[in-house]
């Protein structure tokens, strides 16, 4: 029997194929997304203290309500908002489960999603997955905002849902009021539900604040809002995150979620509920990162490298025209990596169309010394 691929034309990530490419040439990593220093000694110190009480079995399928009711405390404090833990709160197995599951929930075969591309990977190939339709809306470099008149002529009567990645791997922008009014206004004129991939809504800089779904009364009816804590406590290896969404939105999400992994990782919830009761790390993180983003900076400058505005996230997106003008961003990533040391990613990668403005990516979750050798490395390019 032959089998029928769902995703017939999805190979490995480009994340995956530069990390395999920095471990053959020894070059160090910027381009995949995650730190290359601990986390804080005491999460460590909270999970083992959890499996060692006993917390091995499964957690409730939702949860550990304590880790729920942790979460609805944050929100209230960062967002003003009040959430209920029972009801609108499900711990999920990283946000790109939570991703899925959302998906999942919403669409049937032939409904259409619309994505704003660059967008990550993950995206398309869930909607995919469920028999839709994934209708990319291009943002245009260097500033990738939004086009709302556009975003809604990609609106046909098959489109269900809008996803939008707010701050933007690995544009960096952040959306403003005005956007969250625009595309409210579009999902209330078509009854749309809207995926908010949050994760990086800690990760705001230059006093910047980030606007969430979840502040906006007509889109928090409507939204599932997508969270990480990979990202907030640097352990993307613990792939643990969670969904925010009105009661009605998740009942329906439970129900994919319980059959999907029904229930996350007991020992690591109990961890993250105790490290949650301190704001002071996740309000940290701007001052954190900002110094990282700057330290990286002055290593791409003095490289020759021109770079857009970071606003958010951990990346930094540069032009690299000045540095070798002859090649596309996939080919640059690769000899930029092989020749120089140091791995990037390809902003084609996250265009449906693989559209190509000739800009990379690099990460600065990093230690300080990383940066500082990348930087080094970088600058022996400059004649």
């Amino acid at each position: 029997m032959s089998f029928q691929s769902k995703l017939p034309d999805v190979g490995t990530t480009i994340f995956t194929v530069m990390s395999q490419l920095a471990n053959e040439h020894g070059a160090i990593n910027l381009s995949q997304g995650f730190p290359d220093y601990p986390c804080d000694p005491a999460l460590v110190d909270a999970l083992a203290r959890a499996a060692r009480d006993g917390h091995n079995q499964y957690a409730p399928m939702a949860g550990l309500p304590e880790l729920r009711r942790a979460v609805a405390a944050k929100l209230a404090l960062s967002r003003g908002v009040a959430v209920d833990a029972d009801t609108e709160i499900t711990i999920t197995a990283g946000a790109t489960q939570g991703i899925f599951t959302a998906i999942a929930a919403v669409l049937h075969a032939g409904d259409e999603a619309i994505v704003l591309d660059p967008s990550y990977d993950s995206y398309a190939p869930a909607i995919r997955a469920q028999g839709a339709v994934p209708v990319h809306v291009p943002l245009d470099a260097p500033d990738y905002s939004v086009d709302w008149a556009r975003v809604e002529a990609a609106v046909t009567p098959r489109t269900r849902m809008v996803l939008i990645n707010n701050p933007n791997n690995p544009a960096t922008t952040v959306f403003t009021r005005d956007d969250l009014d625009a595309l409210a206004a579009i999902v209330e004129r078509h009854d749309l539900y809207v995926l908010a991939d949050e994760v990086y809504e800690h990760l705001v800089f230059d006093g910047i604040e980030h606007q969430s779904v979840l502040t906006h009364p007509a889109l928090r009816a409507r939204s599932f809002a997508v969270y990480s804590f990979g990202k907030t406590f640097h352990v993307t290896g613990w792939k643990i995150g969670y969904c925010v969404a009105a009661p009605a939105l998740t009942a329906e999400f439970r129900k994919i979620h319980q059959f999907l992994v029904f229930v996350v990782h007991h020992p690591s919830q109990r961890a993250l509920a105790e490290m949650l009761a301190e704001p002071a790390h996740w309000q940290g993180l701007p001052a954190f990162f900002t110094r990282k983003r700057d330290l990286l900076a002055k290593g791409l400058e003095r490289a020759g490298f021109e770079l857009l505005p970071s606003r958010a996230t951990y990346f930094q997106l540069a032009r690299y025209a000045a540095v070798r003008d002859d090649l596309g961003d996939a080919a640059f990533s690769r000899w930029l990596t092989e020749h120089a040391g140091v791995a990037c990613i390809p902003v084609s990668a996250f265009y449906a169309d693989g559209r190509d403005d000739r800009i990379v990516r690099f990460c600065f979750a990093k230690e300080d010394a990383t940066l500082a050798a990348a930087g080094e490395r970088l600058g022996a390019l400059r004649p």
